[in-house]
Formats: C-alpha cells, sequence, structure tokens
C-alpha cells in the first residue's frame, strides 16, 4: 500500500443527511462503501453532515447510528476520518467521534499536502456581510448556553429543532440561501495561515475561484513546512474550491467531492 503522503484526500460538504432523505442518504453510502484504501489516505467533511445535530444522544436513534456505524468503516480500512463542524451539527461530540471513528478538527485549520498549504473550513464564518447570523453564531457557540441546553430532555430539543426546521420551509424551502462570502474575510483567512489554498463548503455555491496572486504571509501564520511550500504560495494564485451540498430528493440532484492527489485537484460527481 502505498504511503498514507502519496494516497489522495478527499473533501466534502454539507451532506445534510436526514431520514427524509433515502437517495442522498443512499448515495452516502455508496461513496463511503468506494473509498479505496490502496488510493485513499483520508476523508475530509468539512461541516453540516447532518440535517441538524442535537446532542451526541442522537446516537441512540437508529438513523443516526447507523451513519456512523458506516464512517467508521474508513478507519477499520485504514482511511483517516476528520469532521468539521457545520452551523448545523456543531453539537457533534466525543460521542460520536468515537462511534464513528473520526477525528473532530477545528474550523479553520490548515494541512499541507502534495507541497500546497490549503486552508480548511466550513465557510460560514466568512460571511461577514450576515451581521445578525455573525452574532447568532457566536451566541449558540457559547459553552454555557451549549452545557444548559445538552441538559434539555431529548424530546424538548427534537421539538425545537423540528420547529425551526419548519420555519425554514415556510421560508423557502428545506435548503436555505446563505450570504455568500465576504472577500476581505477570505484575505484575511489565506494571510492567516500562509496557504494558497482554501477549502469551503455552507454556501451552496459550488465553485473554483481564482481569489488572486498570493499575498505575504502573515506574520502569525505557522512556518511552511518547507522551501518549497513557500516557493509554490510565493509563486502561484489563491485558488479557492466551494464544495457542494449534496441533493439527490430534490428537482436538481447534485452530490460530488473534491479529490487532492499528487496529479492537482478536481471534482468528482457523483451518479
Amino acid at each position: 500500500m502505498p504511503l498514507a503522503a502519496q494516497r489522495a484526500s478527499l473533501f466534502l460538504s454539507d451532506l445534510h443527511l436526514s431520514p427524509t432523505l433515502p437517495r442522498t442518504t443512499n448515495a452516502f453510502t455508496r461513496f463511503i462503501d468506494a473509498v479505496d484504501p490502496a488510493d485513499v489516505a483520508e476523508v475530509y467533511i468539512l461541516g453540516d453532515l447532518f440535517e441538524f445535530w442535537i446532542g451526541d444522544d442522537m446516537l441512540e436513534a437508529a438513523f443516526e447510528s447507523d451513519v456512523a456505524a458506516r464512517l467508521a468503516t474508513l478507519r477499520q480500512r485504514g482511511i483517516a476520518l476528520y469532521v468539521m463542524h457545520g452551523n448545523r451539527d456543531f453539537l457533534m461530540g466525543r460521542r460520536f467521534a468515537h462511534a464513528a471513528g473520526a477525528t473532530l478538527i477545528n474550523d479553520p485549520m490548515a494541512i499541507d499536502r502534495f507541497a500546497r498549504r490549503y486552508v480548511l473550513t466550513h465557510g460560514d464564518l466568512l460571511c461577514t456581510d450576515d451581521i445578525p447570523y455573525q452574532r447568532f453564531r457566536r451566541v449558540v457557540r457559547w459553552r454555557s448556553l451549549q452545557w444548559l441546553f445538552l441538559r434539555w430532555p431529548l424530546r424538548w430539543r427534537m421539538a425545537l429543532a423540528a420547529r425551526i426546521r419548519a420555519n425554514s420551509a415556510r421560508q423557502g424551502g428545506t435548503r436555505m440561501v446563505y450570504t455568500d462570502v465576504n472577500r476581505e474575510a477570505v484575505q484575511h483567512l489565506y494571510r492567516r495561515f500562509a496557504a494558497d489554498r482554501m477549502i469551503q463548503g455552507h454556501t451552496h455555491r459550488p465553485a473554483r475561484h481564482d481569489d488572486g496572486p498570493a499575498a505575504a504571509p502573515h506574520h502569525d501564520a505557522p512556518a511552511p513546512m518547507s522551501t518549497d511550500t513557500v516557493t509554490d504560495i510565493a509563486g502561484n494564485r489563491l485558488i479557492r474550491w466551494v464544495l457542494t451540498d449534496w441533493e439527490l430528493d430534490g428537482a436538481s440532484p447534485r452530490a460530488a467531492f473534491l479529490r487532492v492527489d499528487a496529479t492537482g485537484e478536481a471534482i468528482v460527481t457523483l451518479r
């Protein structure tokens, strides 16, 4: 088997898995089963794996337990799994991570792969023009508030989640329309991590963006791993990949992931 550094990394986000979306769930199952440990070293899920997550006691339900068990097969096959919180599942904790064989990762974070530095983020923190949402995001991430919410009985939390989803549906369907990213926030994140690549989800606007020439590294950025990485950042463009959401139960079916390997980066669409 090739060394992990020579095998590919796969990135996906915004699957919004739910028992009410069977085709999307089936696509997820096929994807997990098809990941080949001889070819792939690691899988990154950059937020919103589930439609909602209101505490790790959701693992007591059959659907959520089955999803975690399916994810755990990656680790059993020697494939690392990294999961980032999204705006819908930021209450995923250690119990979920253990059940799924996953490592929970910070948002944002940077990784070095194939002589490039990638900054990874769910993406909602880049939508700084949506001031009410950013205020809401800060409040719901308070540890004390989360601690209190998780002390509610599960049925109360389920009822609240159902009410929020019903309100969202009345305002425009099951999939929300999000404010796009702020370009200044994007550039700041590149500089902060001295990165020349960015991978994000959240906005449901899949695209490959050329964000301009690489800027000088931020003074607080971690040191690049090699001279080759410094040269690569200085001599190339800033490229940002926006991952698609997964939706195979509606009128506009879509599901895809980003593959990164020694030959470059490519979007792979699921059929």
